[in-house]
């Protein structure tokens, strides 16, 4: 099923088809209940040091989550494939979601064959340095440059906007991809989380010819007025 086939039940439980173009208010112009006369272009603040939310993660072949014989294995998850990582729901190759905020921040990571793993996300380089030298083993950790767009995301099946948001890193090479969607939310214009977007797992390969899981993303249209009330709400909470 691809994501023109998508299907949700109304409330009164007759079928009605969903589509990317149902999901948003505008394909077009922003819309007028977009158009601030103070206000505008909010959310390109830094989010803060405090935000405790769940992460998305992209699946590669390596990853644990997609290896059977790996205690950290989530039934139906393939490379592409996007991740919560708290609550480990997998939402599949596509991913709807409203770019709330955004900050640069030093990501660190544990190496997968000493046992991988999240260990932190930090505002600075030194800091990132300096829990790294407090583990026990330092050379089992990498430091990354990371993009962070906090996202709330849109459920393709029943319409819902989920209520807590999560943070989609973009690293390595995610990091143009993160560029170009920053870019592309610049020249739409109005607030940051004034449109609804479609983040997908594609492959692509390396200079050395080695296949490999990466984001895509593209715009759906202005977000339905609901959603944009929500995520206002949202970016009011977690821009402090």
């Amino acid at each position: 099923m691809n994501h023109e086939e998508y299907k949700t039940m109304s409330k009164s439980s007759a079928a009605v088809a969903v589509t990317p173009s149902s999901l948003v208010a505008s394909t077009d112009a922003l819309p007028a209940h977009l158009k601030l006369v103070e206000g505008a272009g909010r959310g390109n603040e830094n989010v803060g040091n405090n935000v405790q939310i769940p992460r998305i993660k992209l699946l590669q072949k390596m990853s644990n989550e997609v290896d059977k014989h790996h205690a950290a294995f989530v039934e139906g998850c393939e490379p592409g494939h996007m991740v919560n990582t708290l609550t480990n729901h997998n939402y599949g190759n596509d991913l709807y979601c409203i770019s709330l905020t955004f900050k640069t921040e030093f990501v660190v990571w544990r190496h997968l064959e000493a046992g991988g793993g999240y260990g932190g996300a930090f505002t600075s380089i030194a800091d990132a340095e300096a829990y790294v030298n407090q583990q026990d083993k330092p050379s089992e950790y990498d430091i990354n440059e990371t993009h962070a767009h906090v996202i709330p995301i849109k459920n393709p099946e029943t319409g819902e906007l989920e209520r807590a948001p999560a943070i989609m890193d973009f690293a390595s090479s995610k990091l143009r991809v993160s560029k170009a969607w920053n870019s592309q939310l610049a020249m739409k214009g109005g607030d940051r989380f004034a449109g609804l977007w479609k983040v997908s797992g594609v492959s692509t390969e390396n200079k050395m010819g080695k296949a490999f899981m990466n984001c895509e993303v593209s715009f759906v249209g202005w977000a339905q007025e609901a959603d944009y009330k929500a995520a206002e709400g949202l970016y009011e909470q977690y821009s402090n």
